[in-house]
């Protein structure tokens, strides 16, 4: 299907919580450099999908996972590996943006501070202004860092959230419905973003908005209760999906 390189390998992934089966074998390329989109109602497994790509699902005591994820020729599930670690290289924007109770410029260096990337001082600026000019937010907020993050506008709170994930250089992001809360202007904002972003991350996004996924995803994978039904480049599965069933969910017959 793609020349493109294969970022994160999904192979044969399973999920139960408790005794509910919510992912079946589940089998998918993501390729680097790519936005891929996530597509099916609500509930078909999508999230939960997303959620395994950087171990948010080992928080949940009744979960139940086999089936591999690789990235970069190695499987996060194995028992050598650190789900920090995971989330250091995988970062993730919610669907609500949750600044920190902190000021802009803590938000984006609290993290890398923390995991010592950078030493307080000249180099700690440098990486919040370039991680704020490669959210798009640093116009807006560059006369005003010590202000709390929660005091920006609900757009520019995603972007900074954007911000504090790109600051720890994770290679992978996630998005769940980052979007979702926001207005059509915000939206238009990050969606541009995004294109932008993906020369250097490797995006996976979950929408329910069909116009976005088919404006800013190279790739779309199609769920239903559980099952990947359909994966290709963006355009096919718009235009000339092979599934009736993904035909049926984005011409509105169902979902």
């Amino acid at each position: 299907m793609s020349k493109n390189k294969i970022k994160v390998d999904v192979k044969e992934l399973n999920l139960w919580y408790g005794e509910n089966h919510a992912l079946h074998s589940i089998t998918v390329p993501l390729y680097e450099n790519k936005i891929t989109a996530l597509i099916g109602p609500s509930g078909c497994g999508k999230s939960t999908f997303l959620r395994c790509l950087n171990r948010m699902n080992d928080l949940i005591s009744i979960v139940k996972i086999d089936g591999s994820v690789v990235i970069d020729g190695k499987n996060i599930y194995d028992k050598d590996v650190d789900e920090v670690s995971v989330r250091k290289k995988i970062g993730m924007v919610f669907q609500q943006p949750n600044p920190f109770p902190k000021s802009i410029y803590d938000n984006v260096s609290y993290a890398p501070l923390k995991h010592g990337h950078v030493k307080k001082g000249r180099e700690c600026d440098e990486l919040v202004e370039k991680s704020l000019k490669d959210a798009g937010l640093w116009g807006e907020v560059k006369d005003k860092l010590n202000d709390p993050g929660t005091s920006l506008s609900g757009g520019q709170q995603q972007r900074l959230c954007i911000a504090r994930t790109i600051a720890v250089k994770p290679e992978v992001i996630l998005m769940d419905e980052p979007t979702s809360a926001l207005d059509p202007i915000s939206t238009e904002k990050i969606e541009a973003l995004m294109l932008e972003l993906k020369e250097k991350y490797t995006i996976i996004t979950v929408t329910h908005n069909m116009q976005q996924a088919a404006r800013v995803a190279d790739y779309t994978a199609f769920f239903h209760l559980g099952k990947l039904i359909e994966y290709d480049e963006t355009d096919t599965i718009f235009v000339n999906p092979t599934n009736k069933k993904t035909e049926d969910y984005i011409t509105g017959r169902f979902g």
